[in-house]
């Protein structure tokens, strides 16, 4: 079960700072850079993880048309040759450089609200030999959960969000516990505030003694 200690790992990022945020709007994804088949499983992904949530989903954001974006790039330099992307991503060729010369594979851009809650991501995910390795099931599930929550910097460096279950690969109850408690109502879309970790753990706590009895 997860403790207080655990979920407030989750939130607290490298520089000491719990941070907590949801998305404050109905989220609408579009995916760039794969086939059709793949397309259907990345938006199933994210459909799952919101449902999950509690949270919603729309055809269209009033503000940004789509507030979710996913691009799979085979290559960083692929990025820039964007319509339009600079436009949302100032800096863009200079942090795709960034990202090569880190030999990274993933990267994340978070926007927020007035209040703070999520209101836009980008989703990066060079398809490098490693990524190309991994079902594409566990990939857009991994990726869904990484952006249903803003979690820590350091959140799923050492364990992943997904577990193995028999042949499959699926989130792990836990890290779905928390994804639920995150999402409920009575608390609030942005907290900075350690003791918030408190109240997410009574939640998951309570949830996991509801469905046992």
């Amino acid at each position: 079960m997860m403790t207080k200690a655990d979920i407030e790992a989750l939130f607290t990022r490298a520089d000491g700072q719990y941070l907590f945020a949801r998305w404050g709007r109905p989220i609408v994804p579009v995916v760039f850079g794969v086939e059709d088949a793949t397309l259907r499983i990345v938006k199933g992904a994210v459909e799952a993880v919101v449902a999950l949530a509690g949270h919603k989903m729309a055809g269209t954001d009033p503000e940004l048309g789509a507030n979710l974006m996913l691009f799979f790039p085979r290559h960083w330099d692929e990025l820039p040759q964007v319509p339009h992307l600079d436009r949302l991503i100032p800096d863009l060729v200079p942090l795709c450089a960034r990202l090569q010369a880190a030999g990274a594979n993933q990267y994340r851009i978070f926007r927020f609200d007035a209040d703070g809650a999520i209101k836009a991501v980008f989703a990066f995910v060079r398809m490098d030999t490693h990524l190309e390795a991994v079902p594409a099931e566990a990939l857009a599930l991994s990726q869904a959960v990484q952006v249903i929550l803003l979690w820590s910097d350091r959140a799923f460096t050492d364990v992943s969000p997904l577990a193995q279950a028999g042949e499959a690969l699926i989130l792990r109850p836990a890290i779905a516990g928390v994804i639920r408690a995150g999402y409920d109502r009575v608390l609030p879309a942005v907290a900075h505030d350690p003791s918030h970790a408190l109240r997410l753990a009574a939640r998951v706590r309570a949830a996991r003694v509801g469905a046992v009895q």
